[in-house]
């Protein structure tokens, strides 16, 4: 198959994004000219430190923070263990929340936390994905420090009512923290931490056209953290090691842009999603969106296909040169559903189906109709081959 001459559509834009051009052109005079160490005191070191500055005091405008609100770090992956490790090390212990379809860079902590003596609640949500807001209301205590309820979910687009969940929490206890991993919502949804009210948030920039390899995070000021690696005073002493400079810049820079772009960005990709969806429902039988149909990321169409593995259905649109990604892959003999289909009450059998398409700035109308004329095709295909199925949970990036 000659891979070069086929049609390519890229539809898995939550896992990862293109960098894009006007980053591209940032960061480029600090892989080379500029290269200095931002910690070196001489003018090399000064330059990239300058740089560093600016970088943060443009994301901290953006997110309505001071500057040193910002703390750059390795990926969204490493601001989730941060934020969520650091307050339960500086507070040594105490009581925490979160949800039972958290993203496993946040949900894995809490595990390992409540191994460690911490008490942990894990809220459950209705069918469509929503946080049971009573749930909450019951379980915040006196000695809760931290509740931490991602944005929007990554598999299935679902967004939170987060200010609703600030609020519930700080009524509850003042002093108890709230973060969220927002790292889905950067392109489609404006972000003011002050306004919103939380005390951390968690992005990564390779979800919104930056580099991979840099995340932020955002620390109100006051909020007690403990630094969860040690070797240097590097970001306040929260995330040691020599900072890497054209990654910072590029992370601030596709901030910036996408932030700019939110509202053309949701209504473009919004209209080309709806499409998606209104023709897969109706081309294929037996095909259900999962997720809340109109509380949900604009770019994200997830389905269960009754009927059709999801690693089958991921492998033949690959060979049809779509790319979209599945909560589920068939790889061993033991039933492992999605932790976030469960968690929405889908029985484990009718999870193995699970496909996301996730659209982005260069969604075009023509991808979603190529799409709409060959997965029709290829759910039937399946159906009609399907062997007995087995699923095991593949975490979704």
């Amino acid at each position: 198959m000659d891979y070069k001459k086929m049609k390519k559509v890229y539809l898995d834009y939550a896992a990862t994004t293109p960098v894009r051009p006007e980053v591209v052109e940032a960061m480029c005079p600090y892989w080379t000219e500029k290269f200095g160490n931002p910690s070196s005191i001489h003018s090399w070191g000064r330059e990239a430190r300058e740089a560093v500055e600016q970088a943060r005091a443009a994301v901290a405008a953006v997110l309505g923070a001071e500057p040193r609100e910002v703390i750059f770090t390795s990926s969204v992956t490493t601001s989730d263990n941060l934020a969520i490790l650091g307050v339960a090390r500086a507070a040594g212990k105490g009581h925490l929340i979160t949800s039972q379809i958290e993203h496993h860079a946040a949900l894995d902590v809490f595990h390992v936390l409540e191994k460690g003596g911490f008490a942990v609640i894990y809220l459950p949500v209705g069918p469509t994905g929503i946080v049971d807001l009573k749930a909450l209301e019951s379980a915040i205590r006196s000695e809760t420090i931290l509740v931490s309820v991602m944005w929007a979910n990554n598999e299935v687009g679902t967004v939170e009512p987060l200010e609703e969940i600030v609020k519930i929490v700080k009524a509850q206890n003042p002093k108890t923290h709230v973060h969220t991993d927002a790292a889905t919502i950067v392109e489609y949804l404006p972000i003011n931490a002050k306004k919103l009210g939380v005390d951390l948030l968690s992005l990564g920039a390779h979800k919104f056209g930056g580099p991979k390899g840099v995340g932020i995070l955002y620390l109100k000021k006051g909020t007690k953290i403990d630094p969860i690696t040690y070797g240097g005073h590097h970001e306040e002493g929260l995330w040691p090691g020599t900072e890497p400079t054209p990654l910072i810049i590029g992370a601030a820079k596709a901030l910036e842009l996408a932030q700019l772009e939110v509202r053309s960005s949701k209504f473009k990709v919004t209209r080309l999603r709806d499409k998606l969806i209104k023709g897969v429902l109706e081309k294929i039988p037996e095909a259900f969106l999962t997720g809340d149909p109109v509380k949900r990321l604009p770019d994200i169409a997830s389905f269960r296909f009754n009927g059709a593995e999801g690693e089958a259905i991921l492998l033949r649109l690959d060979a049809e040169g779509i790319a979209a990604s599945s909560g589920s892959a068939c790889t061993s003999g033991e039933l492992k559903p999605s932790h976030v289909l469960s968690a929405m009450g889908i029985k484990p059998e009718e999870t193995h189906g699970s496909v996301r398409f996730s659209l982005g700035r260069g969604t075009t109308e023509e991808e979603i109709d190529y799409v709409l004329e060959k997965l029709p095709l290829i759910i039937k295909e399946l159906r009609a081959i399907a062997p007995q199925l087995c699923v095991e949970t593949e975490e979704l990036p």
